[in-house]
């Protein structure tokens, strides 16, 4: 039977291991664990990320310099010579598609444009297909007997 002296929380109703704010007895009363006064004592504080109590913050002290350009494509480039190991290897046979090159681990990210540079020598001829195609890699390509695709 329950009475008012035996009476518990119902299973699952408590979560927290401190009762704050509830009179001496309970250790953690007064201040509820907030310490004395100030800012940070408040209810509902908050700090701005980087804050640092009203003295010129790090991001602010440190000098800026360079330039970002937002407009910028970073290519992820192959070179010819690459492409020639691989023929070698027999993974690559007569033609390069677009999405060979992550199956083939040339590149790592699908999202970024692929350039192809002209280092190396390379012997087959191969259609490849890509964003980006130096001079150099034009040269070689095509002088292997191979085609040059530009992807869209």
């Amino acid at each position: 039977m329950k009475h008012i002296g035996n009476l518990t929380y119902a299973e699952g109703s408590k979560h927290k291991k401190k009762r704050i704010g509830r009179g001496p007895g309970s250790g953690f009363g007064g201040t509820s664990t907030k310490g004395h006064n100030g800012q940070q004592s408040r209810s509902g504080f908050s700090l701005k990320r980087g804050f640092e109590g009203g003295q010129m913050p790090l991001n602010r002290r440190l000098p800026k310099f360079g330039f970002w350009n937002r407009f910028r494509v970073a290519y992820q480039v192959v070179n010819v010579s690459r492409l020639a190991e691989l023929v070698a290897e027999e993974k690559i046979k007569d033609a390069v598609a677009y999405d060979d090159f992550y199956t083939l681990g040339l590149i790592s990210k699908r999202s970024q444009p692929v350039k192809i540079l002209g280092d190396g020598e390379l012997k087959v001829a191969l259609t490849i297909e890509a964003d980006k195609f130096t001079k150099s890699a034009i040269e070689k390509i095509e002088a292997a007997g191979g085609t040059v695709k530009v992807h869209e």
